[in-house]
């Protein structure tokens, strides 16, 4: 009687014994205003309006705190406003907006407001609350990044080594096939838990990257956050807050964490939809100011965590507008995190994926995480690639004449099993010391395995 009176207890804890409330006294597109709430509102404060007509329960519409005007709060909806008007009830909630992750949640697919949206009934609720703008680890107490983790690509996992812990952003235009990649790395990886946040997806690609790409072996040890293209601006920016604060929850469990998020720039959209509704002034390419702070706070929640805890290694996909790398928020994005990967169109167009250019990318983490033999490889063939491409159009022309420059003869000879290394299909896994092993055969060059030297002591 006793445990059943402490559940019934801790069901009634949360229920507010009292609400306090405001009307809407103006409606204008998604903006709604209210007034009559005294003290008690903030930024970023979560108040739900409750429509007269037909009201229940779950009718009522959540909406963030996105700034005041003369005595009004400004408010933005996580839903439609249908059924609102003049005099609506707007009740404010006091708690700070926070999840309850559980290690239960693992194979689900949630929205961005924590709810399962995959039909395998309701979310099993943990105990401790993360807040969803849960702030980053201090600087002076949080751990070094670890050792080398294996993402199961072998074109990243040689030319781009991640560390467990480290950030990196995935630089590419649309089609050219980031989500693929990181579908591979979901399923491949050695991380204990991978959370993949698709923020603005397609709805039509959802069900494809969770059958096709992530398959049933990615999913048993994923949690998968969703919010459309044709959902509101906060739900796709809350589709980003939910993500970290799920993998911060996972970090908390000392376990390693692969946090990917697909794409920081669809979430700095729906943050300059929010800011410009909100009345700040538009800067570059019309990102108001607030936008490259949002970036590095939410970016910064990703990484080691205190020492005695888990890490999160984060890759973030950049959708480079007009296939210009030196927009503003992929000018920003490289900025704060640690490595880019670069995939470039005219190299998806001759038909080698994962498409990524090795020589424009690179990892801050290099080449300290490689042993000196797997540094000689990786920079002997990043040289024959470049002598290779220097002088493609000679070589294609027939301008060069063989035996004119040796290591132009070595690039030519090299090149065409250099782009078959770096080639791999979806569906194959290579692990670090695999590929360390095929690029050393590509190279002519002599490997030990690390493993086998272990082993032998």
């Amino acid at each position: 009687m006793d445990r059943l009176a402490d559940k019934a207890l801790a069901a009634i804890a949360p229920i507010p014994d009292h609400e306090v409330y405001g009307r809407v006294t103006k409606v204008l597109g998604l903006l709604v205003e209210i007034a009559g709430f005294g003290q008690n509102l903030t930024i970023g404060s979560i108040v739900h309006l409750r429509p007269e007509k037909n009201h229940n329960a779950n009718q009522n519409i959540p909406c963030e705190v996105i700034g005041f005007k003369d005595e009004r709060a400004l408010l933005m909806p996580f839903g439609q406003l249908e059924g609102v008007g003049l005099g609506c009830l707007a009740v404010i909630q006091e708690n700070e907006p926070a999840i309850c992750p559980d290690d239960r949640w693992l194979g689900r697919v949630i929205n961005a407001l924590a709810e399962p949206i995959d039909g395998k009934g309701p979310l099993i609720q943990g105990g401790a609350p993360i807040p969803l703008r849960n702030k980053p680890p201090a600087p002076h107490s949080r751990a070094r990044v670890g050792e080398k983790l294996d993402l199961g690509v072998r074109c990243v996992n040689s030319f781009l080594s991640t560390c467990q812990g480290q950030r990196m952003g995935i630089f590419a235009g649309s089609g050219v096939g980031k989500s693929v990649v990181m579908s591979m790395m979901a399923r491949y990886t050695e991380a204990d838990v991978s959370v993949i946040g698709l923020v603005g997806e397609r709805g039509r690609e959802v069900q494809e990257f969770l059958e096709d790409d992530l398959g049933e072996l990615g999913l048993n040890r994923s949690v998968v956050i969703v919010a459309t293209g044709d959902e509101p601006a906060l739900m796709r920016r809350q589709a980003a807050y939910t993500t970290m604060a799920v993998a911060e929850y996972f970090r908390g469990q000392g376990k390693k964490v692969l946090c990917m998020m697909d794409s920081v720039t669809r979430f700095a959209m729906a943050q300059r939809e929010i800011g410009l509704s909100a009345g700040e002034p538009p800067t570059s390419k019309g990102y108001p100011p607030t936008t490259f702070g949002e970036l590095a706070r939410l970016l910064e929640r990703a990484g080691p965590g205190e020492v005695g805890e888990g890490s999160i290694t984060g890759i973030f996909s950049v959708l480079v507008e007009g296939d210009d790398h030196n927009e503003p928020i992929s000018d920003a994005v490289r900025g704060i995190i640690d490595g880019h990967i670069v995939m470039e169109r005219k190299i998806a167009e001759r038909g080698r994926y994962p498409a990524i250019n090795i020589l424009k990318s690179v990892s801050r983490m290099m080449p300290k995480c490689l042993t000196p033999e797997q540094n000689a490889l990786v920079t002997q063939a990043k040289k024959l690639v470049s002598r290779y491409e220097d002088m493609e159009e000679l070589i294609k022309l027939g301008a060069y004449r063989k035996g004119s420059d040796p290591e132009v003869d070595q690039a030519i000879l090299r090149y065409p099993l250099l782009e078959d290394f770096l080639s791999q299909d979806k569906d194959d896994c290579t692990s670090i010391e695999e590929g360390f092993e095929m690029l050393a055969s590509c190279l002519g060059m002599p490997y030990q395995r690390q493993d086998e030297v272990e082993e032998n002591g």
